[in-house]
Parts: structure tokens; C-alpha cells; sequence
């Protein structure tokens, strides 16, 4: 399985590049600074967002684009950044020739009681520009007819402070949050590199919204 993944070396990237390389996939690493990486990859030093052509180079012969691109929660500017870097990333997938991509988005999106929640009155602030910017990134992919794409939400509560590590257990939803019997939609991303990894080999959701969670 030839993957190409597109920022390697972020919090969620980080992850999924492990548990790719645990898999033996070839992985093409993407990111703006590839020189921490310590996995076997193609290391590949890439502005996503504003150097499309190096990006369809660097893509081409995939048999998967997995996209965990983030502008950074930290840029004032993340929803315009993010749209401009998904806009991209699409672009040059087209450009590349690769049919299927994954796209890493975020829990905002999950629909509770009929109401996305990153809609919902309780959303933090700080973060509801990203959230707004993946939310209507998912509303474009919904139209998308040439890739064959796939949206991946996590659980709510994924982050750092999950310490659950590498189970390989989780169970999977569409839609809406997964929640266990403790009431809490929770995920290490650990198990969501999991979640994707085996997804890139069952191919279950094709052109949906998916998460997972305990």
C-alpha cells in the first residue's frame, strides 16, 4: 500500500505515521519540516498550502492520500488558511491522479440531536474558526464527484491527555459521536491511527462521514 501523508508530523500525523510504518505501508511523509522524523518514509518538505505543483508531484503513483492538514490552531487566521489549504490539497489529488483520499477532520462536525455541535451554543470560542473551516470543508467534499474521498471525525474528547494509548479496540459511527458506557465520546490517537489505518484497507465508507470511538 503506497499512502501519502500530508502533515506528517502534527499531533495526528504523528500518529497515523506511526502506525502506518508499523504496517510496512510506503509512506510518502508530507509536511513543512520533515527533518524530525525518525520513521521509514519519503520525506517530503512541502508548503501545502501554497505550493500546489510540488504537492501533485510528491502525490503521484498513491494508491490513498491521508490528510491530517491543519493551518494551526494558533494562526488568527485559521479558517481562511484552512480553506485555502484544503482548496489544495483537492487540486493537486486531482492534479496527481490519485482517485481516494482521507481527510482528518474534527468532532465539530458530528451531528447531536440533529445539531452539528460545533453550532451548538457551549462550542469554545477559541477554537470554533477551525472547527467552522473543516465543517465547511465537509459540506464541499459532499458535492466532490472526481475523488472518491473520505471524512474521518474524531471523538470528542481526543488529545493529548487521553492516555489510553494503542488498544486496536474502538468501535465505528457516521454521523454522530460514539459514546461508551461511561457516557463519554473518547479516542486516543493512538486507536484513531487505528481507525484509519484499517479503514485505508477495508474502504467501508466511501464518500461519508465517519468517526470511532471506545
Amino acid at each position: 500500500m503506497k499512502i501519502a501523508l500530508i502533515g506528517a508530523t502534527g499531533f495526528v500525523g504523528s500518529a497515523l505515521l506511526k502506525e502506518f510504518a508499523l504496517r510496512n505501508y510506503q509512506v510518502t511523509a508530507i509536511a513543512r519540516d520533515t527533518s524530525k522524523i525518525t520513521e521509514k518514509a519519503k520525506l517530503v518538505n512541502i508548503d501545502v498550502a501554497n505550493d500546489e505543483k510540488k504537492l501533485a508531484e510528491a502525490l503521484k503513483g498513491s494508491d490513498v492520500v491521508v490528510s491530517a492538514f491543519n493551518a494551526g490552531w494558533a494562526n488568527p487566521n485559521l479558517y481562511e488558511d484552512n480553506m485555502k489549504g484544503f482548496a489544495t490539497i483537492d487540486k493537486a489529488v486531482k492534479d496527481a491522479g490519485v482517485k481516494r483520499m482521507i481527510v482528518i477532520g474534527g468532532a465539530g462536525s458530528l451531528y447531536i440531536d440533529g445539531k452539528q455541535i460545533v453550532d451548538g451554543d457551549d462550542f469554545p470560542e477559541e477554537i470554533k474558526p477551525g472547527a467552522l473551516s473543516v465543517k465547511d470543508y465537509l459540506n464541499k467534499l459532499k458535492d466532490e464527484k472526481e475523488i472518491d474521498w473520505e471524512f474521518f471525525s474524531p471523538a470528542i474528547n481526543m488529545h493529548a491527555g487521553i492516555k489510553t494509548g494503542r488498544t486496536g479496540k474502538y468501535r465505528l459511527g457516521t454521523t454522530s459521536p460514539v459514546f461508551g458506557k461511561d457516557g463519554e465520546s473518547t479516542l486516543s490517537v493512538e486507536d484513531l491511527a487505528v481507525a484509519i489505518a484499517d479503514e485505508v484497507e477495508n474502504h467501508k465508507f466511501s464518500r461519508q462521514q465517519f468517526t470511532a470511538g471506545y
